[in-house]
């Protein structure tokens, strides 16, 4: 089932996840849903707050992403396409001391409103998978930036937040008007 995708600025973005302890059929249709929405988007990326719910969950599929990146599941290198979509249930990041790279990135809580965001290149990430079973995931490039920009959602943090201040400046007014759109200031 296709979900509603909050936009920017409702109040629901802001908000930090709470941890899941219940892992049933509830939860397994959350995430059935939400990659049916991320998909339908589309988008590499949707967390929890981005449908209107404050949990530390979120979904990813970077399957399709034309980019290079290499990652390691749980001490082994499973084809991507075993993997993907992947639910992220109580993540932790760990961002490895890399150089940061600079990306265009967007959102799917603010339509046709891109800009670039600098972040780590490779990253650690315990977590676990819908049925609450424990994974290691460590992973750079594209994956690992989709990761963090979700994670980002679920403390309730945003890309905007992580803009310079000269890229932020560039999209004030595409924000502005988003803003008004969904009733915020």
């Amino acid at each position: 089932m296709l979900l509603p995708i909050v936009q920017y600025n409702d109040p629901i973005l802001r908000k930090k996840g709470v941890k899941i302890d219940v892992f049933d059929a509830p939860l397994a249709t959350l995430a059935r849903d939400m990659v049916e929405t991320m998909h339908a988007a589309p988008g590499i990326g949707l967390a929890a707050q981005q449908i209107g719910k404050a949990l530390q969950f979120c979904v990813v599929d970077v399957s399709q992403v034309d980019d290079d990146f290499d990652w390691e599941l749980d001490g082994s290198h499973p084809p991507l396409e075993l993997i993907m979509p992947m639910v992220i249930v109580n993540p932790e990041v760990k961002v490895h001391p890399v150089e940061k790279e600079i990306v265009e990135e967007g959102c799917l809580s603010f339509p046709d409103i891109r800009g670039d965001v600098e972040r780590r290149d490779e990253i650690t990430v315990k977590y676990q998978d819908a049925e609450g079973v424990p994974h290691l995931l460590v992973c750079n490039g594209m994956f690992a930036r989709c990761i963090q920009h979700e994670v980002d959602h679920l403390n309730g943090m945003l890309f905007i937040d992580r803009m310079s201040k000269k890229t932020r400046a560039s999209i004030d007014k595409k924000l502005k008007a988003l803003a008004a759109k969904t009733g915020g200031a």
